[in-house]
């Protein structure tokens, strides 16, 4: 699973980073259980919306001799005219409450502003020659459209390659990924419709913008094992390829990923087998090729959890495979002559390895960086140096290492903006690279970095932004877990706000599939803070903050570890009288989203509201769907005893309790969702709304014509921000007190 939108984060002014141990001692008693006061009062919901009735229809199964009974397992499939007729009654109820909502359109107007503002921003960069391919997100376009520019970085070289908004005008088709050839000439690119993440790759000209005729490969993306291409030359490319229709069954075709070779102006039907016959079913293949094309190498994910083999091809020859899962090999780079780099977690924080010639066996890799206290995120490989991005608990650092002499011998660092993150490196000539930075307190810029002075210098490739951060401070604090685990936490605020216990916060986390919750610029948080709201965010375990041994710690039997660590950061808040159980809105999207489920039933007396997006609740039978199958490795199997033991244990739909007084819940989800079935939130919604006591609403809001996240255009993105934050104000009984001023 890969992370989704989540709220937006704001700036910080001051951080101090707290120590947290990998390794996971012994349980503790239980928490102390947060006594929630009184919660304000938001005007009554009208007498006349009601959610659709959800009749009880039980079906039983048994797991290592333990019954479960699910009610709502009529609720799976989506194409019954039954179900469809069920999830309309609960868009049309849900519609009818946010619609109503006496502060929506001042939200709303407020909303378009930050997040449809007209200044362009710039994403993926790769650079080949003079010329740099970037992906660049311009409002009020619908979608971000690709571009090229001069390696100088000068706007007026600007020119539009290819942009999804002309293909198609609704807004509905996205690229999802790009690849030039080695010379610049052609690019290869995945285009997708309504958030399905099923791409076919087309071929453009890039002297003339035109798409070449016959080069069009169906269905190279998806949304389960995703998609990749890497040219071998100028000639061709290899590229992941599906089970095609007739091939394997209907069930297996979103499975069984594999290479094929394209030659350019060849018809596909003559497109040939290159390997994967031998790759798991759950395999997901990230391809890359040296500077010549002349080598090219497959990483194979086994789903989900972190497990990869590396498999190699020099031109003329045999596919080999270079290393296996337990070989812990998680990333690779070709440097500019043809050596590969190779990231090991043989070592919890990382290590790099060097291997010359690319297709030598493992054994012949030398290490080039030592693990150390940070942790290795990533690595570029340039002339003479090794540009080294690490992991300080969040935060980046970016390390120059010289290849030649003493490898070990560090040429310092890049000088790049204090507690900021950085995103995206891109080789210019010599040691000169391109680096995407941002912080909470600057949208993200690209910064040319000269290895000769030293020097980090802003380029015209930046966001600029209404949002103004500057009387806001982030503290970096740290809370104790159950099993006495410290736990980051980021709490950003205006300046000086004063913790008497009256305060309201939103808090937000994520804790999975080893992905880091880092500084990251979103103007959207300026609506919550324009409101009093404080944000808060977690560093769970289950993310890659410190490591793979923190990772571990929230995985599969130990994924309770997460939600442990969640409602500790929601005590702390409680108990430095930041905001009480009754002024706490919490929430996440896909992983998030099963923690949000997890914490609403656990701890259903500590929040007043829940925004749960895209999220699994139904832990039992999630691995039986396309995408769940992916994310075994990181959850678990209902097929061993202990593991089925876990899942039951914290799966929030079966964990559900009558007449308990739940908070104020939203969930949301996206019919075209290719990684999260959307049934998570219907049943978990026709569940939760016949459990639960008391007036609080249950709201299930389902868009028609998006999926996990990716692809979703900028109208249907304010709508939905709209929506969240109008029902989170409203819930936690926060009046609209207007916008502070925009002008920096």
């Amino acid at each position: 699973m890969r992370p989704i939108h989540s709220l937006p984060i704001a700036p910080v002014l001051a951080l101090v980073v707290a120590h947290c141990g990998g390794d996971v001692p012994a349980p503790a008693p239980p928490p102390v259980v947060i006594v929630t006061p009184p919660a304000p009062s938001p005007p009554a919901i009208p007498a006349g919306p009601r959610p659709p009735d959800a009749p009880k229809v039980p079906v039983a199964t048994t797991y290592h001799g333990v019954t479960v009974t699910d009610d709502y397992a009529w609720l799976e499939d989506g194409a019954d005219p039954k179900v469809k007729e069920w999830s309309d009654g609960e868009n049309a109820y849900a519609r009818a409450i946010l619609d109503g909502l006496p502060d929506r359109a001042r939200v709303r107007a407020r909303v378009a502003e930050l997040v449809g503002e007209d200044s362009p921003s710039y994403d993926e960069i790769v650079a080949r020659g003079a010329t740099l391919f970037v992906m660049k997100r311009q409002p009020p376009k619908q979608q971000p459209f690709l571009v090229t520019i001069a390696a100088s970085a000068d706007l007026a070289t600007e020119r539009v390659l290819l942009d999804p908004n002309v293909l198609d005008p609704s807004g509905k088709t996205t690229i999802d990924f790009f690849v030039p050839s080695r010379d610049g000439k052609r690019v290869a690119v995945s285009l997708s419709t309504g958030g399905s993440e099923s791409g076919d790759v087309h071929v453009y000209d890039v002297a003339t913008g035109k798409e070449r005729a016959g080069d069009v490969i169906p269905r190279v993306n998806g949304g389960t094992a995703g998609g990749s291409l890497a040219w071998a030359g100028d000639g061709g490319f290899y590229y992941t390829r599906y089970p095609h229709d007739g091939e394997r069954p209907a069930a297996d075709l979103s499975f069984y990923q594999q290479v094929y070779f394209h030659k350019l102006g060849a018809p596909t039907s003559t497109d040939t087998y290159a390997v994967g016959k031998d790759f798991p079913r759950i395999a997901e293949v990230e391809l890359a090729s040296s500077a010549d094309g002349k080598v090219v190498v497959a990483r194979v994910a086994n789903g989900d959890g972190g497990e990869f083999a590396l498999y190699v091809h020099r031109e003329g020859g045999a596919w080999a495979q270079l290393s296996t899962y337990a070989d812990k090999i998680v990333a690779e780079e070709f440097g500019p002559d043809g050596t590969l780099y190779l990231l090991s977690h043989a070592r919890p924080r990382g290590e790099i390895l060097r291997l010359s010639p690319a297709t030598a066996p493992l054994a012949k890799a030398t290490v080039v960086v030592p693990e150390g206290d940070a942790v290795i995120e990533s690595f570029l490989p340039t002339a003479t140096r090794l540009y080294v991005t690490d992991l300080v608990g969040g935060p980046s650092q970016v390390r120059a290492i010289p290849l030649h002499g003493n490898a070990t011998k560090e040429r310092g660092v890049v000088p790049i903006p204090a507690v900021s993150h950085v995103s995206g490196a891109a080789r210019l000539g010599g040691d000169d690279l391109l680096v995407r930075d941002e912080s909470y307190l600057e949208p993200p810029a690209w910064y040319r970095y000269s290895a000769k002075t030293g020097k980090l210098e802003k380029t015209a490739l930046f966001k600029k932004s209404s949002a103004d951060m500057r009387d806001l401070e982030v503290v970096r604090e740290s809370c104790v877990s159950r099993d006495q685990t410290k736990v980051p936490i980021s709490i950003v605020q205006a300046k000086g706000a004063a913790r008497d216990g009256s305060g309201f916060a939103m808090l937000t986390g994520y804790g999975g599939f080893s992905v880091s919750r880092a500084p990251k610029f979103r103007p959207l948080t300026r609506v919550l803070l324009d409101q009093g709201v404080v944000y808060a965010e977690a560093n769970l375990r289950g993310g890659g903050e410190f490591g793979e041994a923190w990772h571990d710690a929230g995985r599969v039997t130990q994924k309770q570890n997460v939600f442990d660590d969640f409602y500790a950061c929601a005590k702390l808040l409680a108990d430095e009288k930041i905001a009480p159980p009754a002024h706490l809105a919490i929430q996440g999207g896909s992983n998030g989203g099963l923690l949000m489920g997890a914490e609403l039933v656990q701890h259903p007396d500590a929040f007043r509201v829940v925004v749960s997006h895209v999220g699994i609740y139904d832990m039992l039978h999630y691995e039986t769907t396309f995408n769940g199958a992916f994310n075994v490795t990181e959850y678990g199997s209902v097929k061993d005893e202990a593991q089925f033991k876990a899942l039951y244990g914290y799966s929030p739909f079966h964990n559900v309790r009558e007449g308990v007084a739940y908070p104020s819940t939203l969930f949301l989800t996206g019919a075209n969702d290719p990684r999260v079935n959307p049934y998570n939130s219907r049943k978990m919604t026709a569940r939760l709304q016949a459990a639960k006591a008391g007036p609080n609403p249950v709201l299930l809001r389902t868009s028609n014509d998006t999926g996990h996240g990716m692809g979703t255009p900028l109208a249907a993105e304010i709508e939905e921000d709209t929506d969240v934050v109008a029902f989170m104000l409203r819930e936690l009984g926060v009046a609209w007190k207007g916008a502070a001023p925009a002008a920096r």
